[in-house]
């Protein structure tokens, strides 16, 4: 099971793992599985793993004040799924993470994490990397939520993360670009009759 977790880190670093620096990692994450519809995380909880999907899908949401979901993001095979917020600063996530399919994840405490970079410098390494590429990702989200038009967003959508499209429902996709899932299937037609 955790495999996919030292290829990745492996990847995001540049660097191989000795077996000493994989008994560490395995020490320190521990798996969990979670049927699909299954909640990791519900509105008002402190988020005290974050989680590295090995297999499945996820997303965090949540509700406006019309009561409406808005998806934040997705979780997919070797992506991480959490609260950043929650996690990092010990408070209520104001968000849920629900499990879209059944799901095999690897999690880690807050503390694990700190001494696993101490201890792993290729996780410390990757987690650095992953720092910087969350940044432009949010950078890229708010310019797209800010100054593209419905068919934009969608386009830049398909663009950055293809492998999503067909693992989520069109309506969840719709709550994360911010447009009605009307607006979407107009937009898909519209694609499809092009």
């Amino acid at each position: 099971m955790y495999e996919p977790l030292y290829d990745y880190i492996e990847t995001k670093s540049g660097s191989n793992l000795t077996p000493e620096e994989k008994l560490h990692i395995q020490l320190f994450f521990k798996p969990k599985h979670l049927r699909k519809r299954q909640y990791l995380l519900q509105e008002g909880d402190i988020c005290k793993d974050m989680s590295f999907i090995v297999k499945g899908a996820g997303r965090m949401f949540g509700l406006n004040d019309k009561g409406q979901e808005y998806t934040m993001r997705f979780g997919i095979e070797n992506w991480w799924l959490g609260d950043y917020e929650s996690y990092n600063y010990s408070i209520p996530s104001r968000h849920n993470i629900e499990m879209v399919e059944d799901s095999d994840l690897l999690q880690i405490s807050k503390e694990g994490l700190q001494k696993l970079t101490s201890l792993v410098p290729a996780f410390d390494a990757m987690i650095k990397e992953i720092d910087k590429k969350g940044v432009v990702a949010n950078q890229k989200r708010i310019y797209s939520s800010i100054s593209l038009n419905a068919e934009e967003k969608y386009d830049a959508f398909l663009k950055s993360y293809p492998k999503i499209l067909n693992r989520f429902p069109l309506v969840m996709i719709a709550s994360y670009l911010g447009i009605s899932p009307e607006t979407l299937s107009r937009i898909r037609k519209n694609i499809l009759n092009k």
